[in-house]
């Protein structure tokens, strides 16, 4: 424990909508079960940007940043407890959200061990980095949101009860979307229809996708209907909102989702974007979205990913087992990576959340350099 620095830098947010900054923080040294990671890259995210412009979450300023993925090596572990098999020297990719020692957008994170997952072999840390954030939403809100089976290990023969029944994703190209629909496909889940812009459907087929329709066409929600008219209702009794923007996404699925539907949306709810002159509006439950315009009888729930460790299976098996496994045998694969440059490890972040901003991210997953190797 000696070798590990007293104080290290991390990225931080001096006010609301203001430029990040750099700031000093403790290095803490691992407790039984927890382990000291160097953090090599970080995976920027949504939330990053809700923070920054919406203060979201934040009870105090200076803040520091980050809530989502990170990759780096192991550089201490804790005496006793469940290391989960980790060692000094392993490359990780972590989903870390408790901020603190948690925040990812330092060069030191201690954690858990639970919330780490050994990289396999072949795989670079820049690509892990993309996956854990978006893999444990898509389990969370499948088996939790939308009640859907996710068994692990899967049953020799088994398929889903649900098997054949319409499982609508919107933002399919989004790193969720993504993710989603390969996790689907692997469950044996047959009838996965999503809506992303056109330029991504090809893709989205290649992963999975059994249809896809284009956003942006003013008839998508007919088209949709239409494709379904011969279904029994609910036409679409699963539903996964991978955007959570009231204009852009709720108010086409109110017109989808009928009784019976099940509907599970990221959070939180973009009611207003963010402009140069004034800050977004956000809403974080979902029964004040829209009321009155979902169907009686429609299911529709926030995605609160954090709240994935109170399934004790999921916990202990998801980072550690299942998603390692799903990446080293071809199951995953990671995002597609756009790779930010800066001069230092601020400036890095500071563009990202400004590509974030502009909206100028498509079928990418936006990660840059904290430390070197």
């Amino acid at each position: 424990m000696s070798t590990l620095p007293s104080t290290q830098k991390a990225v931080a947010l001096p006010a609301k909508r203001s430029p990040l900054i750099e700031i000093s923080t403790p290095v803490h040294p691992p407790a039984a079960g927890e382990v000291v990671v160097r953090v090599q890259w970080v995976a920027s995210s949504p939330l990053d940007l809700h923070r920054a412009d919406g203060g979201l979450l934040i009870s105090s300023y200076p803040a520091p940043q980050g809530g989502g993925g990170a990759a780096g090596t192991v550089v201490a572990v804790g005496s006793g407890g469940d290391l989960k098999g980790l060692q000094v020297g392993d490359h990780v990719s972590v989903f870390a959200f408790h901020g603190g020692k948690e925040a990812n957008q330092q060069q030191y994170i201690t954690i858990p061990a639970y919330l780490a997952s050994k990289v396999p072999e072949g795989i670079p840390l820049q690509a892990a980095v993309t996956v854990p954030v978006n893999l444990v939403t898509v389990f969370h809100s499948v088996t939790a949101d939308l009640e859907l089976e996710l068994p692990w290990p899967i049953p020799k023969n088994w398929k889903p009860k649900a098997v054949n029944e319409p499982i609508l994703i919107w933002g399919a190209s989004s790193s969720v979307g993504i993710f989603a629909i390969q996790v689907l496909r692997h469950w044996g889940y047959a009838n996965v229809l999503t809506v992303s812009s056109s330029q991504h459907h090809e893709y989205l087929k290649s992963l999975g996708a059994t249809v896809c329709f284009d956003y942006r066409k003013f008839d998508v929600v007919d088209n949709i209907l239409d494709y379904l008219k011969d279904a029994e209702e609910p036409k679409v009794p699963y539903i996964l909102d991978c955007i959570g923007s009231l204009k852009g996404t709720l108010e086409p699925l109110a017109k989808i989702a009928q009784r019976g539907s099940r509907v599970a949306v990221m959070l939180p709810v973009i009611v207003k974007d963010a402009s140069e002159e004034e800050e977004p509006v956000y809403e974080m439950d979902v029964s004040k979205c829209l009321p009155g315009k979902w169907a009686d009888g429609a299911i529709v729930r926030g995605v609160r990913t954090h709240f994935y460790l109170q399934n004790e299976f999921f916990k202990e098996k998801l980072q550690p087992e299942i998603l390692p496994s799903l990446l080293a045998q071809g199951i995953i694969k990671p995002n597609n990576q756009r790779v930010v440059e800066g001069a230092t490890m601020v400036e890095r972040a500071q563009n990202a959340l400004t590509l974030l901003r502009s909206k100028a991210v498509s079928g990418e997953k936006l990660v840059y350099r904290v430390s070197e190797a």
